[in-house]
């Protein structure tokens, strides 16, 4: 942001003080009369939108104040890093050299306040405000029952005393009094959290009237980290109504009174005309939400169009293996597989020359990199899953984990193996301590492969044809089943936006399916050679495709 937006950019810097009279926000610079005629004839920002100063300055300070150029190296914003959650420009990128997702800013600020993204923002800001005026009609009219309720009380009580001696009258009093306390410390817990409800319906009201402000005159990029910053906000308040409704403030307050048993009986021992009790009911108010969230609400980041993905074949790989179960690619533009019949692996160079292969105990299944120099690989032996970690530069065994498990598939993230263990469904080891985690209830087939991406796992059934996205209580998330597209998937894998690459073993292809389940593109790859594809590899550091075939021929593409 300009120092001064009130004076002409251009005209500082030849220290004459001009006023501006437009606002440009990609070039982040208010010319004033003559100088914007200059700005808007120039090839560079001719195309560039502008407001008058005067709606400039509606938009709110926190958002005006919002950088658009890098501290650090004094240069724009160009990029974003999804791992750090943060803008980049082109120097930054040497400090996210094992980043993985960084993507053009362009790409998703482009239409941003217009998009899905903004409007459900909009829409749920406006379903607080619903929350917080429903929640406070549900108070008001458990003040009003109260109120009624007390009111049923004092009668019994006076009718109850008219029929007993006149020395009970102090206790009467006594009792009227300890109602009236009790009624009015619950009535002000209640207008305590009205209180605090109007104040909230504010607070929000004043971000709703800013957006308005932002969406007509703030940057793409303005609006973008605003909605980072505001959805941090969304999430405390989520918290703050999910505390409430669950517990003791929101539970419907009764009091009620009881003739105590000794009044019944009146003799001149009694010491109490009865007692006014506090109970609490469930309340029958819940929160409205347009859609399932978990923690936080998380600004939506536009993901690639798989239609508009660009396949480019490089090359053919025989890897004079049979029964290949897994792949990976590694570090130096390497390759390893699996392989079943022959219970080894073996590590191919780029030139798909031999480096080394390792022979294991038993049915060679899965192999996966898992950072550094090792990959790890399962194999079964007597009815059971092992793991060898194999060091790539040494080529030996460094460790060897013995499960109590049978299946194939697995998957590295974070320091860990997820792996399938068929109707005891997927489990987790750390590979530190080597202590297991069992992941939901899903049960899984005997050729199951599983992959992930973010808080999602994502399984193949080859026995129903299908492909499973789930959360990590087992929680569906969507299903792809078409017999005609896909049959018997087995290899999974992901690239960095979450589409889901499967082989599919009996249909000679490899699909991809959006990462929201509901699009897919078949890779008709038979024309290269593929047959009968049993693994696949994404390499999300380079974006490149492994797919390899039970027959023992692998093929590497690029995608774009």
């Amino acid at each position: 942001m300009a120092t001064n937006s009130s004076y002409c950019d251009f005209c500082d810097n030849l220290q004459i003080n001009e006023h501006s009279v437009v606002w440009c926000s990609e070039c982040d610079e208010g010319p004033n009369e003559e100088c914007k005629n200059h700005n808007s004839d120039s090839k560079a920002s001719k195309s560039h939108e502008t407001v008058s100063i005067s709606e400039y300055k509606k938009i709110p300070t926190e958002v005006i104040n919002i950088v658009q150029t890098c501290k650090l190296h004094n240069e724009k914003f160009e990029l974003f890093c999804r791992d750090h959650d943060c803008p980049c420009c082109q120097k930054c990128v040497n400090s996210h050299i094992d980043c993985k997702s960084l993507t053009d800013l362009n790409e998703l600020t482009k239409n941003i306040n217009t998009s899905n993204s903004f409007y459900e923002f909009e829409q749920t800001l406006l379903e607080v405000v619903d929350n917080i005026k429903q929640l406070g009609i549900n108070r008001k009219e458990n003040l009003k029952s109260l109120e009624n309720k007390k009111k049923e009380i004092e009668a019994v009580i006076k009718q109850t005393r008219k029929n007993i001696n006149d020395h009970l009258d102090r206790l009467q009093d006594d009792l009227i009094k300890e109602l009236k306390t009790v009624e009015q410390n619950e009535s002000r817990k209640i207008e305590k959290l009205l209180t605090t409800l109007k104040k909230k319906e504010k607070e929000i009201n004043k971000v709703i009237h800013n957006f308005a402000c932002i969406k007509q005159h703030a940057s793409e990029l303005q609006i973008f980290l605003t909605m980072k910053d505001i959805e941090k906000d969304i999430a405390v308040e989520e918290i703050f109504f999910q505390s409430i409704t669950t517990g003791e403030s929101t539970k419907h307050v009764n009091i009620s009174f009881q003739i105590t048993r000794s009044l019944q009986q009146i003799y001149a021992g009694v010491q109490k005309f009865g007692e006014i009790i506090v109970s609490f009911n469930q309340s029958d108010f819940s929160i409205k939400k347009r859609k399932d969230r978990q923690a936080q609400i998380m600004v939506a980041l536009p993901t690639k169009n798989i239609n508009n993905m660009t396949l480019t074949f490089r090359k053919r790989i025989s890897t004079k293996l049979t029964s290949i179960y897994g792949c990976s690619l590694l570090p130096g533009d390497r390759m390893v597989f699996s392989c079943n019949k022959q219970n080894k692996i073996r590590v191919l160079k780029s030139d798909g020359s031999k480096d080394f292969e390792k022979k294991n105990d038993g049915d060679t299944l899965d192999v996966v990199f898992i950072g550094g120099d090792s990959i790890a690989v399962t194999y079964r032996y007597s009815r059971h899953l092992n793991i060898n970690i194999i060091d790539l530069k040494k080529h030996k065994l460094k460790k060897s984990i013995n499960l109590n498990a049978y299946y194939i598939g697995v998957v590295y993230k974070d320091g860990h193996l997820l792996y399938c263990n068929g109707t005891e469904g997927i489990k987790m080891i750390n590979l530190n301590d080597e202590t297991i985690t069992n992941i939901g209830t899903t049960i899984l087939t005997d050729l199951a492969y599983v992959t992930t991406f973010g808080d999602r796992l994502i399984y193949t059934n080859f026995k129903n044809h299908s492909v499973t996205c789930c959360d990590y209580q087992s929680n569906i998330l969507w299903k792809f089943c078409e017999r005609s597209v896909l049959r018997t998937p087995q290899g999974i894998s992901v690239d960095n936006d979450g589409n889901v690459y499967v082989a599919g073993h009996d249909t000679d292809n490899v699909v991809v399916i959006s990462t929201n389940g509901q699009c897919y593109r078949q890779l008709k790859l038979s024309e290269d050679g593929l047959i009968s594809p049993s693994a696949v590899h994404y390499d999300t550091s380079n974006n490149k495709l492994l797919v390899a075939s039970v027959f023992g021929e692998a093929f590497l593409y690029d995608f774009k």
